[in-house]
């Protein structure tokens, strides 16, 4: 299936690895131009010197915190006229409400929501006013169904949900479409992450923990970076304009919901 997205210009964040760069890559397979951010500069100048290298596409860099105003103005001003936004920061720790202080919530909601607001408000007026445009964010499956020590994520993800639930609605008649893909665990640095705390709060061995962690998959597995990426790509493509303020798990079947 052809998305209709040659030649198209994109900002994807925190994409230098894991479900960040699988969207780039399925991007860049489409003829996108991309504009790449993360905070590691040596990491991302690889992936971006290895993603024009396989696709021929043009990939420039923006490394940095995009909760740093500056580096979201940089974001901007590399990519002036975006046709796609991929909004995604990495999660904050996981741990227990007794954890977490007013600044641990305050850097949440820094990374987890208001970073992408704000990169949502820097790009939305021009494709608005181009009529077209695409943005996903990468949040988390725990919007749907949140997991207790993951208080600080499921708080500042829930935020973000909440504000596109509005905002996609009242800019949808523009050609303008805004979607949540909610990542179950994926086989990333941050599954390894949350495979090596559970481990040791445990007192088990990694490959024990993520062993139970995927029996607990209906699929019996974690995701990859590569399908996620192709259904980010889905999401920005011309096929997908009357998918409004949706949020898309992505998880194998691990959370049962009805609604």
């Amino acid at each position: 299936m052809d998305l209709g997205l040659k030649g198209k210009q994109a900002i994807v964040c925190a994409s230098s690895r894991g479900l960040g760069r699988g969207c780039a890559e399925a991007l860049a397979a489409e003829g996108v131009h991309l504009v790449l951010n993360a905070r590691g500069s040596e990491a991302l100048e690889s992936t971006a010197e290895a993603i024009a290298r396989r696709f021929g596409v043009e990939v420039s860099t923006v490394p940095g915190d995009v909760t740093d105003p500056a580096v979201r103005d940089a974001l901007l001003a590399a990519c002036p006229a975006p046709d796609i936004l991929v909004n995604n920061a990495g999660g904050p720790p996981p741990g227990m409400w007794q954890d977490w202080s007013r600044d641990d919530f305050i850097a949440a909601l820094d990374a987890n929501m208001l970073a992408p607001i704000a990169l949502i408000s820097g790009t939305l007026p021009g494709m608005m006013e181009r009529g077209w445009g695409r943005i996903v964010n990468i949040t988390s499956q725990a919007v749907r169904a949140p997991i207790a020590r993951l208080g600080l994520s499921n708080a500042a993800r829930m935020g973000l949900t909440g504000y596109v639930a509005g905002t996609a609605r009242q800019v949808a008649h523009r050609g303008v479409t805004i979607n949540n893909l909610l990542p179950g665990l994926h086989a990333t640095a941050r599954a390894d992450a949350l495979d090596s705390g559970e481990a040791r709060q445990e007192n088990i061995s990694i490959e024990a923990a993520r062993a139970r962690r995927m029996a607990a998959i209906p699929v019996g597995r974690y995701g990859t970076a590569e399908e996620f990426g192709a259904a980010c790509a889905f999401l920005c493509s011309v096929h997908a304009g009357f998918i409004v303020g949706q949020n898309i798990m992505l998880d194998g079947g691990a959370t049962n919901i009805s609604v």
